[in-house]
């Protein structure tokens, strides 16, 4: 077994393993959550989402805010737990990779290597960001393609707290090249809470819960304006609609979805199954309009429904400008990234995205990406994007295989190191050459 514990620290899940194993020993939530049975804050149970505690109305704390640690002492308390209960490992005795997004503070950095070094005591620490691991396991996985021939790719990053596209350039991400957008699973879990709290019953409180109904009926749509008209429709003409049923807290400490089958109905029509736009419009006649009834909702039944629900949450990815929020799309932030570097690159990046991150895995992701990115590039280069196998655990992936090569040890930053020059020394790995190469051809 390795000696080098592979740390994937995101904002909604940590992963943590053994370096050169295929996937990470544990997944759990990062947070502590006291649910209303409890007066103390509670250790979430690897993949929380299996298990029976009934989760209802818990309240969180979470030592990551934005993607960057804001509360050290949470974070020590979940490691702790982690490194003693889940992978029954004496810190002292291995060596660290750890992830941390782009851009962090000085004063974050500093904590994040006290927590390393001062409290666990690792004998060593190797901290990295994420897009050059994704670019490290895509390219390893396919020795013949594109990504790891020209060593180049655009790493698109949709986490628990923002949205990443970073370009990289043999192994070594271009930091003026990243771009940010300030949306994640978290704010898409927000905004469903709001709709459906609006619309239906009051779910404010309940963050786990929607994230279980954000997961399983939400998907991306890709013609708007027919499935708004489309959620418009009543009874079984309405292919949109579903039915969440809430945990009652006696049969069932879980919600599920009413008719599963119901759910996946509309994402299984395609081309000509879809409904045309002439038959949809028929319900603007006048006719038809004075018979809809006001929507009531049945606040004795456990349950509530859900139809443009569905792909307006997702739709914040693309189009946050629609909902006030001053923020460039997916797509806009993608050309952004690629116009910062230089024009060399321009044709491959475009050819070689790689989409990461939880919130990529909502149903036709890619495919409404493509479409809006495609009008924004030059005719002459293709646009080609590439989801990871599990985009959850890629990440982790590519920091297993960086820790399993025979070079790992001499990258790492020793805690004698630490000790003698500080903070600063753990963000220095030696001389970047290719980096700096570009940055001449650059200017």
């Amino acid at each position: 077994m390795s000696n080098v514990i592979v740390l994937d620290n995101g904002g909604g899940f940590i992963k943590a393993g053994h370096g050169g194993e295929r996937d990470p020993v544990t997944v759990i939530p990062n947070c502590l959550y006291r649910p209303l049975s409890s007066k103390k804050f509670l250790h979430p149970s690897p993949t929380a989402s299996a298990s029976t505690e009934d989760l209802t109305s818990a309240a969180v704390r979470r030592p990551i805010d934005r993607g960057y640690l804001i509360n050290p002492d949470l974070q020590r308390d979940i490691w702790s737990h982690l490194f003693t209960s889940l992978l029954h490992i004496t810190p002292s005795n291995y060596s660290l990779l750890l992830t941390e997004p782009p851009f962090t503070l000085p004063s974050i950095q500093r904590a994040t290597d006290e927590l390393v070094f001062e409290d666990f005591g690792f004998k060593s620490l190797f901290i990295t960001d994420s897009p050059k691991l994704v670019h490290l396991y895509e390219a390893s996985r396919r020795p013949d393609g594109l990504i790891s021939k020209a060593q180049c790719s655009l790493v698109v990053d949709c986490g628990f707290s923002f949205t990443h596209a970073a370009p990289v350039f043999q192994n070594f991400t271009l930091n003026y090249g990243v771009k940010r957008i300030d949306l994640g699973g978290k704010a898409l879990t927000n905004y469903l809470k709001e709709l459906v709290s609006y619309r239906s019953v009051n779910v404010m409180d309940e963050s786990f819960l929607m994230d279980d109904v954000k997961e399983k009926l939400c998907f991306v749509s890709l013609d708007i304006a027919r499935d708004l008209q489309v959620a418009r429709k009543r009874g079984k003409d309405n292919v949109l609609r579903c039915v969440y049923v809430l945990p009652d807290g006696i049969t069932h400490t879980k919600g599920f979805v009413k008719d599963p089958d119901e759910a996946k109905r509309y994402l299984t029509m395609t081309g000509a199954d879809s409904p045309s736009l002439e038959t949809i419009k028929g319900i603007d006649r006048p006719e038809l309009s004075e018979k809809l009834e006001e929507r009531r909702i049945d606040l004795t039944k456990n349950e509530f429904e859900l139809t443009n629900e569905r792909f307006l949450v997702p739709e914040m990815i693309f189009h946050p400008a629609d909902l006030g929020m001053n923020q460039a799309g997916l797509a806009e932030c993608i050309v952004r990234a690629v116009n910062s570097c230089h024009p060399v690159l321009h044709p491959v990046l475009y050819e070689s995205i790689i989409l990461t991150g939880g919130s990529t895995l909502f149903p036709r992701f890619s495919e409404r990406l493509e479409m809006e990115l495609r009008p924004l590039v030059p005719d002459e280069y293709q646009v080609k994007i590439t989801t990871q196998e599990d985009p959850i655990l890629g990440v982790w992936r590519g920091g297993s295989l960086l820790a399993s090569s025979p070079d790992f040890e001499a990258m790492c930053v020793t805690k004698s190191e630490y000790e003698e020059l500080g903070s600063a020394r753990c963000r220095r790995h030696g001389p970047n050459p290719y980096v700096d190469q570009l940055d001449m051809v650059k200017c």
